[in-house]
């Protein structure tokens, strides 16, 4: 007798459902860019014949590729010579090889870019704050004449503070490479609410970044918002560009959910392979426990898949109760060890409870539940973090789900439907 033994009671039926998400269109991404660079205390910054550095990250950013391609010619019109570095600390599995190779995923190669790709791992040494915490930056781009951070503004996965994942980030830790990321982050996410905001200032006191790029992007993960960011002002204005961004932020619907399915994790949708702010679970614990935690709360969670573009890179997978197969062989423990270590936060890569069919994850990760039998299971699947319109949700929750008139149905309820070999039928 195995696992079997817990494929008991008739599952629920679910339904197909779409909620309702903030639709911010930035529209033409070239427009939208060339319009800021063409603001004078932007564009007016550059001059003719000036080696420009503009930073490429390890997220999946929505249409970074044209952002960037964009940003290139932009430069270029002001008669600056353009080139590319990584932003990505150890991301990569902390190689230059590996960092190139994450930017190609999201179409940033030299051929479509136009212009070099700089990536090595070496790091020049800045000078210390607060103590003894070392200051870090890519040596491509401290021996460039100016640089241009590029990067999405959006709550953290990891902690809370007056600015998290954006332009601030993008410089303290992204270009501070493996060093950087490494020694940051053995303070502790605890310390990253200040430590960004002081390592941030202290680069933009000795490096010459004249502004950034801000992305924000709408609760369908689209982009929608492009600003130039003055160095002055980027402490500032990325604090009100995070409050946006989490208004937009696309969210589970509900109160209470039993068995959330995630069909894909990966580092092209969130640092943490599922952004924490979605799914309500997070790998340091600093952002969903305790009075206050997010809603909906997640009973048990199962992850199906890895994504294509994370090449095996696995950061987040022990935020899950239950995994597939599939998904666990997919693995490269060196890229997932690597962000891990590095992040301080080895949990993040501990491998949950593996079986090898949707069914059998299913009834495996009910019988973790407490207070709950399959028949009335409030049960709800999503592709990834990033895109949560479109949701599979069982009957026991969908009269809450309707309720709130951000949810529509769909199509009518079915069986939970599994082919011959136990996988889930779409």
């Amino acid at each position: 007798m195995g696992l079997e033994i817990f494929e008991r009671g008739e599952l629920p039926r679910w339904a197909p459902v779409r909620q309702r998400l903030d639709a911010t269109d930035v529209g033409d991404v070239a427009e939208a860019v060339a319009a800021e660079l063409a603001r004078p205390e932007i564009g007016g910054v550059l001059r003719p014949g000036q080696r420009v550095a503009l930073t490429a990250g390890s997220r999946g950013i929505d249409k970074i590729d044209r952002v960037l391609k964009a940003a290139v010619d932009g430069v270029r019109r002001l008669g600056a010579e353009p080139f590319i570095v990584p932003g990505m600390g150890s991301h990569g599995g902390a190689t230059a090889e590996g960092q190139r190779a994450m930017i190609a995923h999201f179409g940033i190669t030299e051929a479509a870019m136009g212009c070099p790709i700089r990536s090595d791992m070496e790091a020049v040494h800045l000078g210390e704050v607060e103590d003894g915490v070392p200051v870090w930056f890519d040596r491509n781009a401290y021996e460039a004449d100016a640089v241009i951070p590029v990067g999405r503004v959006k709550p953290h996965t990891d902690f809370r503070g007056p600015v998290e994942s954006g332009l601030m980030k993008m410089i303290a830790i992204g270009l501070g490479k493996q060093k950087g990321a490494d020694f940051f982050h053995s303070q502790g996410m605890a310390e990253f609410h200040h430590l960004i905001p002081a390592v941030a200032r202290f680069t933009l006191g000795r490096v010459n970044i004249p502004f950034g790029i801000a992305l924000v992007e709408n609760g369908y993960g689209r982009l929608s918002l492009v600003e130039a960011v003055p160095a002055a002002r980027i402490w500032e204005r990325e604090q009100a560009l995070l409050r946006l961004a989490r208004e937009r932020l696309g969210r589970l619907p509900g109160e209470r959910v039993d068995v959330l399915i995630v069909d894909f994790i990966g580092k092209d949708i969130s640092g943490d392979g599922a952004d924490p702010n979605v799914i309500n679970r997070d790998v340091v614990g600093l952002i969903t426990a305790g009075e206050g935690a997010p809603k909906p709360t997640v009973q048990r969670a199962i992850v199906r898949d890895l994504t294509p573009d994370t090449e095996g890179n696995a950061t987040g997978i022990g935020m899950f109760d239950v995994a597939l197969r599939r998904a666990v062989d997919k693995v490269d423990p060196v890229a997932t060890y690597m962000n891990m270590i590095t992040a301080k936060a080895p949990q993040g890569a501990r491998i949950p409870l593996t079986v090898e069919t949707d069914r059998r994850a299913l009834y495996v990760a009910l019988a973790c539940c407490l207070k709950v039998t399959p028949e009335t299971a409030r049960i709800l699947r999503v592709r990834d973090s990033k895109h949560v319109e479109d949701l599979w949700a069982s009957e026991p929750l969908l009269p809450e789900l309707l309720a709130t008139g951000d949810v529509e149905l769909r199509g009518e309820p079915r069986p939970i439907a599994f082919d011959g070999a136990g996988m889930l039928v779409d």
